[in-house]
């Protein structure tokens, strides 16, 4: 059983005490700054947070030793600007980054045991510093021929779950070397097993590689698995599954295989790629590609494996010939196995997701039986959404039988832009049938098929979605019968009101998961426990409700606590009878927090549904512990409702500390409906999970956060959200901005903005677009020319020349001359996103630099999209916190002319667009100013104020540099309030 099936993840923080040899020196940041200006500006914003320990998930733990450059300050000075070393950021946020984080848990087969996965916190920048090969999509650690980059487990701890929900002592898994690096955790199907793979960090290249391991659950001793010293895992795609309790099948690296291929030196010709056939070949912009005939040699020669057959006594057998296997599947029963491996011909224009790949069957001793398909090069998958491979795909086991396979053909050719019906048929088909036997017709979908939950006979659920309507369709199947399928849920996925809850599944004696079906003791009839998360106006509260699947009727048997706790169930724990479950039987196991106490772990149990605490996890940032959380609701222009939530510093009292500088941090989303997109979503009482880049850090630096304020962009029936983009985006900015200025908690002055990635590209565009609302800006990893990215990018599947205007008019790279407010520019030099390529912020900051425009850009060698080092992430925090300090901080005083001036351009623009209409956009746009945005700062001042009003409105921005802003800011909210709509 693989780990990721019940593996837990810890709160959000990842970090570690410096202890790295200073001698050490890494190739510094590279920093650009553009300071031309005479007048700054502020606000700016921060990294982006990361998830909470709420669910059951795979978690590669992160290890690492520190590694500390020069200690830096906040306050640093224009000398200090561009020096090569990495920094410091101050204290109160570096503590919290360098907190221990905590281990990662995962449940045995049989629910009475519980890994402690241990780990560290942050890696040095040496780990990332280690050479990698960047090979048809995907990065390899050639030393130890697996992924590059790739975290770790310190230590493996059991303890044994009693019925009370205590945990017994610790039992540490034991045997291996000191200092070795854990993967790749997975159970055997009994529970008495667990195997793991570990690598040490070695000069020679054979320490460095993979070794498989086998420990004994109750004893706690672990050994190697294969007797031969010389036999490593080849980890580049699957690694090794258990086939039966005492089996492994295992991709090991071939004994034969030789040195690597040598780069020649001189090429043996050009590098041609051809279209001569006239083919339609379409790609987002993939990075990593292969290049040339020594990158598909290089990329074959790491990628092969040989399969072994190997028993826990160590006896081993070859399984077929060596290949590039990148799935291993037994079946249920433990008699086949389902091989994937992908071959030539190679591709230099898509990632190896796309190469031929081809479906083998097998006995699991380890005789060939048959191919499946064989699919050919698929270059020409269409960019619209929901557009596919044609052929086999989505080829699988049917969890609820011993060896029956089904999958799904496309009826389209794989375009979403034909129109067809049906458009994708499910097959079924048993391992055993006669060669030449067609496969049976299971299913008809008229939307793109979206999956399969298994039950038995009786019973399974199969799922259908178009994303173009953001209709999502659950179908309720009996596969032994004939009786007509009946339509069980039909629904937008933007509705989440509407949502159901997914049906909570059980784990089978065979280690597959099918659908849990309950009975009661006193009614008839068949149910499911369908788990939501309950989203409402108030916000999230999760839920179980009883599903009579005949008649339709819900019990709720469970609803998390609303008033103080977000409590969810994370999985079923009374599963290990056969047979339909008893209700009055169950045994869940829960999550609970709250606005400032952090997840901890819980068995509830039926009748009583008394809950027995697990887990005792301490706070990961106690010097935070009383922050305030608040979810705000508040609407834009256009009647949207919007949400987000905001944060304040423990201790904060605003009558006594008035406004605070402001850090919004934000991420768009693309939506169908109005009604939909102004749902809320989440809980105001989840804890505040603070990841080593988070906004959230700020709070230590008495910074008020407004995290994840909803920035819809809705393009209703046939409109295309994309066109009104900048419109949207700048309306959900003003809305958000008004919001923490009405409750007195912000500056006006001091309001900073920021993102990562598609966040990052929304920073840029307001302060192109809406320059009055935000001080500076932060951005992080984004792509600023969409030119760059011509075959579509995020949700936009339209190319550049079928909506040139749109992918111009979203690019801040074609506003480059309207930005004036300071920004700050931060990128990974290695970024593997499709579409951020590094060059997307060297290109942006030389137009902004070439502007004048106030700007800095700091690119982190060897980091990628997002940022891992210790080194660079607490560089990173130190840039932004300068950046804040500078230009939000100290933002009080700024230059009067400069301020009147701004006012003036903006209200003579203002008077143009009344005059001139719908033609005042283009003139507007020339004068620097968004002409599609009125309620400018300015125009808040304009009409509707009486005559002394604005008289004492003059008298206090000649004093305002010597006030703390506080009366301004007053002043400021009562004309806002009288002046919101006056245009």
């Amino acid at each position: 059983m693989r780990l990721h099936k019940l593996s837990l993840t810890s709160p959000t923080l990842l970090l570690l005490p410096p202890h790295f040899p200073p001698s050490l020196h890494f190739k510094s940041c590279r920093i650009s700054s553009s300071t031309t200006r005479n007048h700054s500006h502020n606000r700016f914003l921060q990294p982006m947070s990361a998830s909470r320990l709420q669910k059951l998930v795979p978690v590669a733990a992160i290890a690492t030793e520190d590694a500390a450059g020069s200690n830096g300050s906040s306050a640093a000075h224009e000398d200090d600007e561009s020096n090569g070393g990495y920094r410091l950021p101050p204290p109160e946020i570096k503590d919290i980054v360098d907190a221990p984080p905590l281990p990662s848990l995962s449940f045995s087969p049989n629910r009475d045991k519980i890994l402690f996965l241990k780990r560290r916190s942050l890696p040095p920048l040496s780990e990332l510093a280690k050479p990698e090969d960047k090979l048809a999509g995907i990065r390899i650690d050639g030393k130890s021929n697996t992924r590059s980059r790739m975290s770790f487990y310190t230590g493996i701890g059991i303890h044994d779950l009693k019925d009370d929900g205590t945990l017994g002592p610790e039992k540490v898994i034991h045997g291996f070397p000191d200092g070795s690096k854990i993967n790749f955790v997975s159970w055997s199907t009994d529970g008495k097993h667990l195997a793991f793979s570990i690598r040490q960090d070695q000069e020679d290249d054979s320490g460095s590689k993979l070794i498989v391991w086998v420990a004994d659950v109750e004893t706690g001793k672990a050994k190697p698995l294969f007797h031969a010293p010389d036999v490593f895992l080849n980890a580049v795609f699957d690694n090794y599954v258990w086939v039966n309790d005492s089996t492994l099948l295992v991709c090991t690296i071939p004994l034969s295989r030789g040195s690597p291929p040598k780069k020649p030196l001189v090429p043996s010709g050009p590098k041609i790629q051809s279209n001569e056939r006239k083919s339609v070949v379409q790609s987002r912009t993939y990075q990593d590609l292969l290049k040339d005939e020594y990158d598909e040699d290089l990329f074959e020669y790491y990628a092969t494996s040989q399969l072994v057959l190997v028993s826990l006594d160590g006896s081993v057998k070859l399984f077929g010939e060596p290949a590039i296997y990148t799935s291993l599947d037994p079946s249920p029963d433990q008699k086949y196995v389902l091989l994937s491996s992908i071959h030539r011909p190679f591709s230099f224009n898509v990632p190896c997701g796309r190469f031929p790949t081809k479906d083998d069957l097998w006995s699991a001793d380890g005789k060939f039986i048959r191919t499946l398909c064989d699919l050919p090069l698929a270059e020409d998958i269409p960019i619209t959404f929901n557009s596919v491979r044609k052929g086999m795909r989505s080829l699988n086991w049917r969890e609820d039988k011993p060896s029956d396979l089904y999958w799904v053909e496309t009826q389209d050719g794989g375009d979403a832009k034909v129109e067809v019906s049906p458009r994708d048929i499910v097959y079924t088909q048993a391992a055993d049938a006669p060669e030449g036997e067609e496969p049976k017709i299971f299913f008809k979908l008229d939307l793109r098929y979206g999956g399969i939950s298994w039950c038995d006979d009786s019973l399974a659920l199969v799922y259908e979605s178009w994303y173009k309507t953001r209709r999502v369709r659950t179908w309720l199947v009996a596969p032994g019968s004939h009786e007509t399928p009946r339509l069980l849920f039909d629904r937008s996925s933007e509705d989440v009101y509407s949502d159901p809850g997914s049906p909570m599944l059980r784990r089978t004696p065979d280690g597959t998961y099918i659908i849990a079906k309950f009975k009661k003791e006193d009614k008839e009839g068949t149910y499911l426990l369908l788990n939501g998360s309950g989203a409402t106006p108030e916000g999230n509260i999760p839920f179980l409700d009883l599903f009579d699947i005949d008649t339709g009727d819900k019990e709720r048997i469970w609803q998390s606590d609303k008033e103080k706790y977000y409590e969810s169930v994370v999985a079923l724990m009374s599963d290990q009878t056969a047979g339909d479950l008893n209700v009055n039987e169950l045994k869940v196991l829960t999550s609970k927090e709250s606005k400032t106490e952090n997840t901890q772990y819980y068995i509830q149990k039926w009748p009583d549904r008394k809950a027995f605490q697990i887990t005792s996890f301490p706070h990961p940032y106690p010097q935070l512990a009383s922050l305030h959380k608040e979810m705000v609701r508040y609407e834009r222009r256009d009647g949207v409702q919007l949400t987000a939530n905001l944060y304040l510093p423990p201790g904060y009292d605003p009558s006594r500390d008035g406004p605070l500088p402001c850090l919004v941090w934000a991420y768009p989303g693309e939506f169908k409906n109005k009604e939909a997109a102004g749902q809320v979503r989440g809980s105001p009482n989840e804890f505040p999970g603070i990841g080593s880049t988070s906004p959230l850090l700020w709070l230590a630096r008495r910074f008020a956060i407004l995290s994840g304020p909803t920035i819809p962009i809705i393009g209703e029936g046939k409109e295309e959200a994309n066109d009104s983009y900048v419109e949207q985006l700048v309306w959900s900015a003003e809305a958000a901005v008004q919001e923490v200025i009405r409750r007195g908690v912000a500056h006006p002055d001091k309001i900073a903005i920021g993102g990562h990635s598609y966040g990052a590209f929304m920073t840029a565009n307001l302060l192109a677009h809406a320059p009055h609302l935000f001080s500076c800006g932060i951005a992080r990893s984004g792509a600023y020319n969409r030119t760059l990215t011509p075959f579509g990018f995020q949700s936009e599947d339209r190319t550049l020349w079928e909506a040139t205007d749109t992918y111009i008019k979203m690019s801040p790279f074609m506003s480059a001359n309207k930005i004036k407010k300071p920004i700050l520019l931060i990128h990974g030099e290695e970024d593997n996103n499709s579409g951020t390529l590094t060059m997307q912020s060297d290109r942006f900051f030389n137009a902004l630099k070439g502007h004048g425009a106030l700007s800095r850009l700091v690119i982190l060698p060897f980091e990628s999209h997002g940022y891992s080092s210790r080194e660079s992430i607490m560089h990173v925090l130190w840039e932004t916190d300068r950046w804040l300090q500078k230009f939000c901080v100290s933002n009080s005083s700024q230059d009067i002319a400069s301020k009147n001036d701004e006012s003036k351009e903006t209200k003579g623009s203002e008077d143009k667009a009344v005059a001139s209409g719908g033609g005042a956009v283009a003139e507007l746009e020339d004068n620097g100013v968004d002409g599609l945005h009125f309620h400018t700062r300015s125009s808040l001042w304009r009409t509707g104020v009486p005559y002394q009003l604005l008289r004492i409105r003059n008298q206090l921005m000649l004093c305002n540099v010597y006030m703390k802003g506080w009366l301004l800011y007053r002043l400021y909210s009562l004309e806002t309030k009288t002046n919101l709509y006056a245009t």
